[in-house]
């Protein structure tokens, strides 16, 4: 996968987080702020976005995910939180089992990641 596609995965993955934390109105700066990134490395980042049709912008500049945008970020955030559990349970350090699912959860294959979700699932029976 190209970096600006996995930058996309990132940006979209994050806004999906920020709602599951509870926060109703997403602005730039917030992505900003949960990254540690720029305002206007940020700004740009929305923009593309936005005409890309993954996110749309208020009056008020709030974010909010199109249908297309949450797809992707679903489907990031969900292989993030199985690849990050399998790690943590064979013993890697959380903060590196967060870390290295942030990197795999990009170039996993479907048929890899499906496997692993079966494990999983048999595993926990």
């Amino acid at each position: 996968m190209n970096n600006s596609n996995q930058s996309k995965e990132d940006y979209l993955e994050r806004f999906l987080m920020l709602e599951e934390k509870g926060m109703k109105e997403i602005r730039a700066v917030d992505i900003a702020n949960s990254f540690a990134f720029s305002r206007a490395s940020v700004s740009v980042a929305m923009k593309s976005l936005i005409e890309e049709g993954y996110i749309t912008s208020d009056k008020h500049q709030h974010l909010s995910l199109t249908a297309k945008g949450r797809k992707i970020a679903n489907s990031v955030y969900q292989k993030h939180k199985v690849i990050s559990s399998f790690l943590i349970s064979i013993g890697v350090d959380e903060n590196i089992a967060l870390e290295d699912a942030c990197k795999l959860e990009h170039d996993i294959s479907k048929e890899s990641f499906e496997a692993l979700k079966k494990y999983i699932d048999e595993q926990s029976k």
